[in-house]
Order: structure tokens, then C-alpha cells, then sequence
């Protein structure tokens, strides 16, 4: 939902394609009268707060759609939940939540993901709290945006007698499922774990199912992002004709 000024014609993108699913991370965030939750981008987006269904805007430029191919605005996701999470590792990030998203509208390839015009999130998974346990609720954190307030995930013992917001109300709030992100042979605190009554670590509540080992996916799953990528390189040859068209004056 950002991006930089576009002064260039772009290739028409289609507007009616399937839905593709990605994965991003973001800040959960409440709204200053405790009615209402959504997420907050963490990059540029960080001044916008979005619901669980939202359209991107170009905040330098009401003048294209988003996503534009000459521009960054546009949601962004990744194709890989591993890509997302290892994002979150960076320390300015670590206190985000994991989101399941569905990409529709227009949306062009890029990096390691899309950049998308429609989004529409399908589950929260929330990580492991500042101490390394693994979250039980959501703390308000002190800071946010203009009638938002910014949550980050806590576990038990860090909550303490504390006003937090539980998972199930968030979900609730939010309208999609929230869990901990413990899937696809991840775990929130692997391999970190705390010290048992002998002084060392209790690897016995480490979890790592090799059984949940990501598999690659299937050709099905890939046929609506081929097509994708073949409409937009159609799109822009087209364009590229017509402007060499015009240029030798020819039809």
C-alpha cells in the first residue's frame, strides 16, 4: 500500500485472474476503542492499517492502479512461508505475525513473491514472545499509528496479570483463524528451549516432525502462477509493439 510517483503509460494488466495464495508477516493491531483489529504493514506500508479484505492504494500518486509496474505500490507477499519467516528474523521485524493471504486483482511477479492489487487474509500465526517461549495472547506494546494500537505476541509467564488479548478474541475481532505457528516442521523456539530443573535444556520440549517436512509443490499448484507470468509477459510485448508501432508508423 505504498509506493513512488509513476509517470509512464504501463502494460494493461489484467484484472480478472485466480487468486493465488502467499505468505507475509505483519503487525496485529487494535483499534484505539478495542472494536476492531487489523494489520500494519513493515516496510513502507507502516503508516496504513488494513483489514482482513483490503485494496492497495499508492500513497505518492492517485494517478495509476495498483500494483503498477513502473511504481512499488501494491501489497506484497512471498510464495514460501520459510521466505516470510526468515524475514521475521530480522530485529526490526521479530515481534510481526505470520499471514496466510490470498493475492487477487491485478498482480505482476516480483522478488520472491507478488505484488498484488486485492488481499484477503485466511489465517494468523503468531510466534514466540520476546523471552523465547512460545505466545499464549496478544500484549499492547505501547506504540501503533493514529487510532491504532500495536500488539505483539506474549506468552504466560512474560503476560503476568497483565490486560492482554487472547488469540481466540483477536480471531474473533478479525474473522480468520489464529493459531501458533508451530506447522511444517517449525517450531517457535527450536532449538531454543528452557533450562530444566538439572541446569541444562529441556530439549524434550523441543518439536521438530520431519514427518510435517515441507514438500514442493504440485504442478496443479503452480499452473495459476505460470499463467500469471505468461499473461504479464503478453501484456507487455503487446505494449512494446504498439510503442515500436508508433515509432515507424506503422499500424
Amino acid at each position: 500500500m505504498f509506493g513512488r510517483r509513476a509517470d509512464r503509460a504501463e502494460p494493461e494488466v489484467p484484472a480478472d485472474r485466480p487468486a493465488l495464495p502467499g505468505w507475509k508477516i505483519a503487525y496485529p493491531m487494535l483499534s484505539a476503542d478495542g472494536s476492531a483489529v487489523g494489520f500494519n504493514g513493515v516496510a513502507l506500508g507502516r503508516s496504513q492499517v488494513y483489514g482482513t479484505v483490503a485494496e492497495a492504494v499508492c500513497v505518492q500518486s492517485s494517478r495509476h492502479r495498483c500494483p503498477s509496474t513502473w511504481c512499488d505500490c501494491g501489497f506484497y507477499c512471498f510464495h514460501d512461508a520459510e521466505q516470510a519467516r526468515a524475514l521475521a528474523c530480522d530485529e526490526q521485524y521479530e515481534r510481526s505475525v505470520l499471514l496466510e493471504v490470498l493475492a487477487s486483482g491485478r498482480y505482476v511477479s516480483y522478488e520472491l513473491g507478488l505484488r498484488y492489487q486485492r488481499q484477503t487474509v485466511r489465517s494468523v500465526r503468531v510466534g514466540r514472545c520476546r523471552c523465547g517461549r512460545t505466545a499464549a495472547a496478544l500484549d499492547d506494546v505501547g506504540g501503533g499509528v493514529v487510532g491504532w494500537r500495536r500488539l505483539e505476541p506474549v506468552c504466560r509467564e512474560c503476560a503476568g496479570r497483565r490486560a492482554v488479548l487472547s488469540l481466540a478474541t483477536f480471531g474473533a475481532l478479525s474473522g480468520v483463524p489464529v493459531s501458533v505457528d508451530e506447522g511444517s516442521g517449525y517450531s517457535a523456539m527450536a532449538p531454543l528451549a528452557p533450562l530444566g530443573e538439572s541446569g541444562f535444556p529441556d530439549t524434550g520440549r523441543l518439536r521438530c516432525d520431519t514427518a510435517d517436512a515441507p514438500t514442493a509443490p504440485s504442478p496443479e499448484a503452480e499452473i495459476p502462477l505460470l499463467t500469471a507470468e505468461v499473461t504479464l509477459l503478453q501484456a507487455r510485448l503487446d505494449e512494446l509493439q504498439r510503442r515500436l508501432g508508433r515509432l515507424t508508423d506503422q499500424p
